[in-house]
């Protein structure tokens, strides 16, 4: 049924909580590839304007973006380095830009079949103002979405 997985990771052990769910979800019959997926968003000059003693000027913001992306390329490398999932490939993607936009992109263009992420579980005020990844997947793709809450993340109205 789900041939292509999707998990995005943004290298907390929160977003980890999924991996007992993936991991027995890829070894299901018909799984060929689970793809972990992290988003790097660089910093943008223009966030720090008017803010002179934030300014880090073209070339350090250029430095600090590139340890940004090794680091998280790093991470992947470890996360994946230490899973095995018998037959299925395993991949890794280091994307760039607005993590949901970004997420949303790349589901559609490498026909992923099942996303499968965690969630705070927040709502009303708080969601709003924190935005939800989550929920901009969820209302974009027609790819069914599979949300875990972590352990001690109760929801809050």
């Amino acid at each position: 049924m789900y041939k292509k997985i999707m998990i995005p990771l943004d290298g907390s052990n929160l977003a980890e909580c999924v991996l007992a769910h993936v991991e027995t979800i890829a070894r299901a019959k018909g799984v060929e590839t689970v793809v972990f997926v992290s988003v790097f968003e660089p910093l943008e000059a223009t966030s720090l304007k008017g803010h002179a003693e934030y300014s880090l000027g073209e070339d350090k913001i250029k430095q600090v973006d590139a340890r940004g992306k090794k680091f998280i390329e790093s991470y992947l490398d470890n996360l994946v380095s230490e899973l095995d999932y018998g037959n299925v490939k395993i991949q890794k993607e280091v994307l760039v830009g607005n993590a949901a936009e970004q997420l949303v992109e790349y589901a559609r263009k490498n026909n992923i079949d099942l996303i499968i992420m965690a969630t705070h579980g927040r709502s009303g005020v708080s969601r709003w103002v924190m935005g939800s990844v989550a929920d901009r997947l969820l209302r974009s793709l027609s790819v069914p979405v599979l949300m875990v809450r972590p352990p001690g993340c109760e929801p809050v109205a």
